[in-house]
């Protein structure tokens, strides 16, 4: 079984079983759990996303497989990663930080909510406690969210 994308193949195949495509990612660093991730939920391969974010392919590669990265990636390949990937840059951040074996905490954004706001300290603190499945559902619900505030927060 291989668990990286070659050409235009996509990771993991769409008709490789979930169980399958589990046991690729049981030994991860959490960058690479969110790559492999997000081409699972979009169907992409590596080299879609780097097209979208503008990045060498074989960077997205070397960060999709590379289980103990020695330093964060660069501030402009997280910014690129984050844009092909179609998640928050401050996701990404932290995944690449924890993966190194730090801890990224983002500032909290203007007229949001602040720090020691008990729902946000609940949502972050349950997090692990969610099955995969449930996992996924609280992430589309949340980029429908996000979504759904990007127009309102152009207009204002």
């Amino acid at each position: 079984m291989t668990a990286h994308a070659a050409g235009g193949k996509r990771y993991p195949p769409r008709d490789q079983p979930l169980s399958a495509a589990a046991a690729v990612e049981h030994d991860v660093n959490p960058l690479q759990h969110l790559i492999h991730q997000r081409l699972r939920e979009r169907g992409w391969s590596y080299g879609e996303v780097a097209r979208r974010g503008g990045l060498p392919r074989s960077t997205v590669y070397t960060l999709a497989t590379t289980r103990n990265l020695a330093r964060p990636p660069r501030p402009a390949t997280l910014d690129g990663l984050a844009k092909g990937l179609d998640v928050p840059v401050s996701a990404v951040r932290a995944a690449a930080a924890e993966s190194t074996g730090l801890h990224y905490y983002d500032e909290v954004p203007a007229g949001r909510a602040q720090a020691g706001d008990p729902e946000r300290e609940l949502l972050i603190a349950s997090i692990d406690e969610l099955t995969p499945e449930d996992r996924r559902h609280v992430a589309a619900l949340v980029e429908s969210l996000r979504k759904k505030a990007s127009p309102e927060q152009a207009d204002g």
